[in-house]
């Protein structure tokens, strides 16, 4: 019981600013990479992924803002689009979920369900640009954003100056070849509503110079649910609504069934997406996130 109130003391001191990002979509005049950045950043190795035991704290469901996440244990074959954020002196030297101190020069990350520690592959959609960091924190909580990375690792992916980026990340394990990309499975990555379901992870090999965003409001197994919520949005006057099947149907079990996303888009940008998601929670739905294709 102790450990639990560690971890949710540890999530709550990251509310406050961990994946928030200021209206310009950089960071707080309270955070940011500090008054001297290192000039050398670029030349700060990728973490180098190892076995090691999950961290004694942080690997545990816990709740934020209402809503409650489940930590996987088994990353082999995740992949996932979203937007990526970063964090940097406001946070540097405090403790993390996984109870490491931050430090914005190491090649990090915060993620919502992925174990502590775990190791990813993050690649910027728009210049192809990677890197390798060690998963050891929990966030982002705020705006919809998928990981939230280190200084260091927003750097080297180009990320700084937008505070935010398209990005595709990847599992990666001791074992695995540098060159391997992992294979992939289905599987939920954090707890939803029960009236949805867990979503397959999105799948593409392909680089996306321009990768087009999306405000993913539900995902249903029901396709009623689906058509119930567009039209809710549609009188909301939201922007462009549409269903989309995630899967072809490949049989007749409840594991084969298609699942229907309600989405709001293309976006223009990522702010548009968080104005939307602000409108949307107001209307009293609760999971909408920015996915990127």
């Amino acid at each position: 019981m102790k450990s639990r109130w560690i971890v949710l003391i540890t999530l709550q001191s990251l509310l406050a600013g961990c994946g928030t990002l200021a209206p310009s979509g950089g960071y707080y005049e309270d955070d940011g990479p500090g008054p001297n950045p290192p000039a050398d950043i670029a030349n700060i190795p990728d973490a180098a992924p190892k076995t090691e035991p999950r961290s004694a704290t942080g690997n545990k469901p816990y709740t934020v803002y209402g809503t409650t996440y489940t930590p996987v244990f088994e990353t082999r074959g995740y992949r996932e689009r979203g937007m990526a954020s970063w964090y940097g002196k406001k946070f540097h030297g405090k403790r993390t979920s996984s109870g490491e101190p931050y430090d914005m020069l190491a090649m990090t990350a915060a993620h919502r369900t992925l174990p502590l520690p775990s190791y990813v592959r993050v690649r910027n959609l728009q210049n192809n640009r990677t890197v390798v960091v060690r998963v050891n924190d929990r966030g982002p909580f705020l705006h919809n954003r998928l990981i939230d990375l280190s200084y260091a690792a927003a750097a080297k992916l180009g990320i700084l100056g937008t505070g935010t980026g398209a990005v595709e990340v990847e599992a990666v394990h001791p074992d695995d070849p540098a060159t391997q990309v992992a294979q992939v499975k289905t599987f939920p990555l954090q707890l939803i509503a029960p009236a949805l379901a867990a979503e397959p992870i999105p799948v593409s090999t392909a680089p996306a110079a321009s990768p087009k965003l999306f405000l993913q409001v539900g995902a249903f197994t029901q396709w009623d649910n689906a058509v119930n919520l567009s039209h809710r949005l549609e009188r909301e006057s939201l922007g462009v609504i549409s269903i989309q099947p995630s899967q072809e149907i490949k049989g007749t079990g409840p594991e084969n069934a298609p699942l229907y996303r309600v989405r709001v888009g293309p976006l223009t940008s990522v702010e548009e997406g968080d104005r939307l998601t602000e409108r949307i929670v107001q209307l009293g739905v609760t999971g909408a996130r920015i996915v990127v294709e």
